[in-house]
């Protein structure tokens, strides 16, 4: 068993480098921001300033997927925005199922970005037999003894899980077995999928600890600033030389 790392989409089998495919998204949203906004075009500084990039990565990024934009007047938006959609699978339509519908998975259902992007919520997927028929976010919970004929039934492919952490592993290969091959996780735990599936992990409580990590350095250096001793300033010499303008012992 392997975390899956080979499964091979179109972007990943033309050359485009990981690193490429994770930033595409971020222009993606620059642009549709600037789309909604009726902006024709944008330059690459200004686009790369709205995805947090630099520019001369956009510009590389770009690249790869064969548009270089014109000098002097930048990037066409509507074309950039149908171009990067196209790269990413997003000009069809992407069934998923959410599996976990806690607190978080509730949150995830009701989260209007899925349909603008791409994404139907196909089915929501709980273990809890009490929630069996509850519409969330207009979808009613399936319990999770009809998951497989669920995955089916609706052609599934991307799986969301917002199980416990204990739950999440076997709720991982059930979908897997039905025939997800990509998995997003929030489950705070690894999973151990096999070769051909592709999990992406979000773990919030991993990213607090980085901002904490970075409070506290950030405290840290502004202590040390403050304890820093002022240097008193050094008096100058009134001591001359023999021809008046020179101290007669200099300075160590």
């Amino acid at each position: 068993m392997a975390t899956g790392r080979t499964h091979r989409p179109a972007t990943r089998s033309r050359g485009i480098p990981e690193a490429t495919v994770a930033r595409l998204p971020l222009y993606l949203r620059a642009l549709t921001a600037l789309s909604e906004r009726s902006v024709p075009t944008v330059s690459s500084e200004e686009l790369a300033a709205a995805a947090g990039v630099n520019s001369a990565k956009l510009r590389k990024d770009f690249s790869y997927l064969g548009s270089y934009g014109t000098r002097g007047v930048g990037y066409d938006v509507e074309y950039l925005v149908y171009q990067i959609s196209r790269e990413l699978g997003l000009t069809q339509d992407w069934p998923v199922v959410i599996v976990g519908i806690g607190n978080l998975g509730a949150a995830l259902a009701n989260y209007g970005g899925f349909a603008s992007r791409g994404f139907r919520v196909a089915a929501l997927i709980d273990a809890d037999p009490a929630m069996a028929g509850k519409p969330v976010a207009g979808i009613p919970v399936q319990h999770s003894d009809e998951l497989e004929k669920i995955i089916k039934d609706n052609g599934v492919s991307i799986g969301v899980i917002a199980t416990p952490a204990g739950a999440a592993q076997p709720v991982c290969d059930r979908l897997v077995a039905a025939g997800v091959s990509s998995i997003l996780n929030f489950a705070p735990t690894v999973l151990t999928v096999p070769d051909g599936v592709d999990v992406r992990k979000v773990d919030l409580s991993i990213e607090l600890q980085i901002l904490a990590f970075h409070e506290q350095r950030k405290a840290g250096e502004e202590a040390a600033a403050a304890a820093a001793p002022v240097a008193a300033p050094r008096e100058e010499s009134t001591d001359k030389g023999p021809d008046g303008d020179v101290p007669a012992v200099m300075p160590a």
